[in-house]
């Protein structure tokens, strides 16, 4: 028995949230992918997953497989990089997709480190604002955030970045503030194309979860053009917190609803498949993950441009 495929195919069910999408990702039926989650809770001897409306949840055993499994895959890519890098350097012909934003504020400047301290490193950097295909369009590693689409690669979430609903202060003055997610209905939300959602989406508060319900007024998949219509008063957006703390700090936005928590933005790395993670693939995503670190770190004194927060 498969043991560390049926625990990517646990952490893939909880991440997209589907078994019918976990099971496109995997490339097997959906009736495949339920028997896959069945062999596991039945090797572990919990049950792991609560199916809902909405999708699929974890358990409290399911909490605690999923932490564990990730840690677990992780652990198994580096083995791969480990043992790649006996005999290859850090060396070649490497592309590298992203969002415009993304690849703008965080990886690029990683990229450009890495690049120096990489001579025979030959990155290419592809910025653009849809979801690759990374087997089709031969990119080596994409790292995307929010949503994965339709892949045919291998991919695993790295990181999650926590996400706050904000708005123009003057806009809440008119419209009235929040109180209890109920009151959103009022409010008009400022949608980025990638996040569809459905007319509601999750909050949290006390471990209590509460569907929030969602009046759509505007979306773009141009992230300057959602914090313009923000910034002139059109409605309430929502994005990670990393990169709106000097403008929730001066005044210019306004946390929406702050005693509650919304889902975080998750952070993916995605290549073409398993077996193709090398040295490369771990020298950026460590680099990534400490930029990260960093700008987390100095967010509460120099924030990224606000003109520019969308992942």
């Amino acid at each position: 028995m498969d043991r560390l495929g049926l625990l990517e195919s646990f952490v893939i069910a909880l991440d997209e949230g589907s078994l019918n999408r976990a099971a496109q990702r995997r490339g097997i039926s959906q009736p495949a992918m339920s028997l896959q989650i069945k062999q596991l809770e039945a090797l572990l001897g919990h049950q792991l997953l609560l199916r809902t409306s909405s999708g699929v949840k974890p358990t409290r055993p399911g909490q605690l497989v999923y932490a564990q499994a990730q840690g677990l895959l992780s652990g198994y890519d580096l083995m791969c990089a480990e043992l790649s890098s006996l005999d290859a350097r850090v060396e070649g012909t490497f592309r590298v997709s992203t969002s415009t934003f993304f690849g703008r504020i965080v990886l690029g400047p990683v990229l450009l480190d890495i690049n120096q301290a990489y001579p025979d490193l030959d990155i290419v950097m592809k910025l653009e604002d849809r979801l690759v295909d990374v087997v089709r369009e031969n990119i080596d590693l994409a790292i995307r955030s929010g949503t994965l689409g339709e892949t045919e690669g291998a991919a695993r979430k790295i990181t999650e970045m926590e996400n706050v609903l904000f708005a123009a202060p003057g806009y809440l003055d008119q419209q009235g503030r929040p109180e209890v997610p109920e009151d959103l209905k009022r409010l008009k939300f400022i949608q980025h194309h990638e996040d569809q959602t459905g007319g509601y989406f999750p909050l949290t508060r006390d471990g209590v979860e509460y569907q929030a319900p969602v009046r759509v007024g505007f979306t773009a998949d141009d992230p300057d053009l959602i914090v313009r219509a923000v910034t002139n008063e059109t409605g309430y957006a929502r994005a990670p917190r990393l990169f709106l703390q000097e403008a929730l700090a001066n005044g210019t936005f306004e946390q929406v609803l702050p005693d509650y928590q919304i889902p975080g933005k998750p952070i993916f790395a995605v290549y073409p498949s398993r077996h193709s993670f090398d040295r490369r693939h771990e020298v950026i995503i460590t680099g990534l993950l400490q930029r990260l670190k960093d700008l987390n770190a100095a967010s509460e004194h120099q924030a990224c441009p606000t003109c520019a927060i969308m992942a």
